[in-house]
């Protein structure tokens, strides 16, 4: 098995994605939430981590990423941003914290900025949401933005189902794709569209595009930690390649150091002092 090692070392950068772009070189993305396993991801060599509002889900049990406050993802920004040395560091605005409200939009992309020193900062959807981007974007804060599913609106859509298939939301997703690169964003993330749309979003725009359930025709590719280490179990999307199964090795190892304290095997004599 062969373990990708980045040929370069420095810190990646908003510019570096669009010139992995251009080279057709393809952008690794990934969620982490924590010090200890954003180390891990970062030494690897990723290119992007996402501190996602997913974390909602998977660090804090929720049905969905709406509950999870500024003030958490905040928590979770600082976290990350003390292990990271190379990776591209974006942090998501949670839901309530930009929308319908440009003024908000920016405390919160300020105080996020501020607070943990990310990279950037992520937001959910089009032209409903211009005003907050430009708002934004007019303190100097890099914006990616994100089309297709977008779950902070999983009740207006009532379903985790594959968006844009038909044509009316098509051309809009486009509409707001071209929108959105022409506000100042300086990614894009589509989630859960057909694959052909994702391709000629992809190719249509200067930006990198990063799919999760969108094929392999965008710029790069975005999973959940969780989703890909196999740490949660109960999530199987045709999108999700599983490349690792963390959870069953957590739980036999719990078991066997259950096991071992109840027998008193352990400590033994060479553990204890």
């Amino acid at each position: 098995m062969s373990v990708h090692q980045a040929e370069d070392g420095r810190k990646v950068t908003t510019h570096r994605l669009t010139e992995m772009k251009l080279r057709g070189e393809k952008i690794a993305m990934l969620t982490a939430y924590d010090y200890s396993m954003a180390t891990l991801i970062d030494a690897a060599g990723m290119d992007v981590i996402l501190i996602g509002d997913s974390a909602s889900n998977v660090m804090a049990g929720n049905v969905t990423t709406l509950p999870i406050t500024l003030d958490q993802m905040i928590y979770h920004g600082k976290s990350v941003m003390k292990a990271v040395r190379r990776a591209l560091v974006v942090c998501d605005l949670p839901f309530g914290s930009y929308q319908g409200n440009s003024k908000e939009a920016l405390c919160s992309a300020i105080r996020v900025m501020k607070e943990t020193h990310v990279d950037a900062i992520k937001v959910e959807g089009g032209r409903e949401i211009e005003e907050s981007i430009t708002r934004i974007l007019s303190a100097g804060i890099p914006v990616m933005g994100h089309l297709g599913l977008t779950p902070q609106s999983i009740n207006k859509f009532g379903t985790y189902s594959v968006r844009a298939k038909e044509e009316e939301e098509a051309n809009k997703l486009i509409e707001d794709a071209h929108l959105l690169e022409s506000l100042g964003c300086f990614a894009l993330v589509l989630e859960k569209i057909p694959a052909s749309l994702a391709a000629r979003v992809s190719s249509e725009l200067t930006i990198p595009v990063i799919g999760i359930g969108a094929g392999g025709g965008t710029d790069g590719q975005v999973l959940v930690m969780h989703d890909m280490l196999g740490i949660t179990q109960d999530f199987s999307p045709r999108f999700l390649r599983r490349y690792a199964s963390l959870g069953s090795l957590i739980k036999e190892a719990t078991a066997r150091y259950i096991e071992d304290v109840k027998s008193s095997d352990f400590p033994n004599i060479n553990e204890q002092y």
